[in-house]
């Protein structure tokens, strides 16, 4: 942590000294090997913070490793992490972004180490390439808070974000039950395949529907969160659908994409559309709902002032009380509520 008396100047320190460099206020963990009775020092300060905490007398940096800000959800999720430090005097924040590249999202989480940061927030790109990395920062016992994306390790102070499986699944009810009573043909957009949240909600989805024997997935695409990508994905599984009384996408704009490729092929009156995401800002989930081009969405925070509401428990109020999964409420949004949920969520 930068103490008062230090200079809050961003140089890269030498790789040497970065075991001096990156102490920093932390929670205790519950990780493995946490608490033995046999843990070396390394391991009994994983997480948790090796040195005095300054509280409100300290200065901090926080660094921010987004995943792709071309996904307008990350986008919000940067712009809400931003206004939320903006309130505390004490924190700066460094944001970069990974442009959907795993290489430099490990990169980007390599310079903020060598920056000194005293807490990391991350919304990994993909689960299995960012795990070593995240595991280096905690193990130097810097606090990690993971957003939305999950890691294949529970080497982090806390994970923040909605339940995706119980969206997918409350998805797939929805169309089970409401859109498709009586049965009928579905085709799923799938996010970036090596994201938890693209697995997890798919596999909510198939639980959901599965109460109707009547109800099938005849074809599914990858549309990696883009609208565009889920737009040509959706070109090609029309042409080679003739039939379709559903599109569920993982993703509001993936399921944008998909409405203006059915447009295109002047089939959008044969099939409604589901999205996630539902931000409540003029191109988001919500005004599509209310605009009658999806059907459906479900509300997936950002978790970007949760997170930052957490930093200032563990560096501010050196608090080590902090839970190690922060699940956020979700809600299904449609043209019956969407205006008022726009509104009630902040909407302009």
């Amino acid at each position: 942590m930068r103490h008062p008396r230090t200079t809050r100047l961003l140089t890269l320190l030498p790789l040497a000294s970065l075991g001096l460099a990156l102490t920093a206020c932390g929670v205790e963990s519950d990780a493995p090997g946490v608490g033995d009775d046999n843990e070396t020092g390394a391991e009994a300060a994983a997480g948790t913070g090796a040195g005095d905490c300054a509280g409100a007398d300290g200065e901090y940096l926080i660094g921010m490793s987004q995943a792709n800000v071309a996904e307008p959800y990350r986008q919000q999720m940067d712009d809400d992490i931003r206004a939320a430090v903006g309130e505390i005097p004490q924190f700066e924040v460094a944001l970069a972004d990974a442009a959907q590249d795993n290489a430099k999202q490990v990169s980007d989480v390599e310079n903020f180490l060598t920056q000194g940061i005293d807490l990391l927030i991350i919304s990994p790109n993909e689960a299995a390439p960012l795990t070593a990395v995240v595991e280096r920062v905690y193990a130097e016992g810097i606090p990690v808070i993971v957003l939305d994306r999950k890691i294949e390790s529970d080497s982090f102070t806390q994970w923040i974000g909605a339940d995706n499986k119980e969206i997918g699944k409350a998805a797939g009810e929805y169309v089970a039950n409401e859109l498709l009573p009586d049965g009928g043909t579905v085709v799923e957009i799938k996010g970036l395949p090596g994201s938890t949240p693209a697995q997890e909600r798919s596999d909510g989805f198939a639980e959901g529907i599965a109460g109707n024997d009547g109800v099938e997935i005849i074809a599914t695409g990858v549309g990696d969160w883009l609208r565009e990508k889920g737009q040509s994905q959706a070109e090609a599984l029309f042409q080679a659908n003739p039939e379709i009384d559903v599109v569920y996408a993982h993703n509001d704009p993936m399921a944008e994409g998909a409405y203006l490729a059915a447009q295109s092929a002047g089939r959008e009156g044969e099939m409604e559309f589901i999205g996630i995401d539902g931000l409540p800002i003029p191109s988001g989930g919500i005004k599509a709902v209310e605009d009658g081009r999806l059907s459906a969405t479900f509300i997936y925070p950002t978790g970007g002032r949760e997170a930052v509401e957490t930093a200032e428990k563990i560096l501010i109020d050196c608090s080590t009380d902090v839970e190690k999964e922060w699940v956020l409420e979700t809600q299904l949004v449609t043209a019956d509520n969407a205006a008022d949920v726009y509104t009630e969520l902040g909407g302009q």
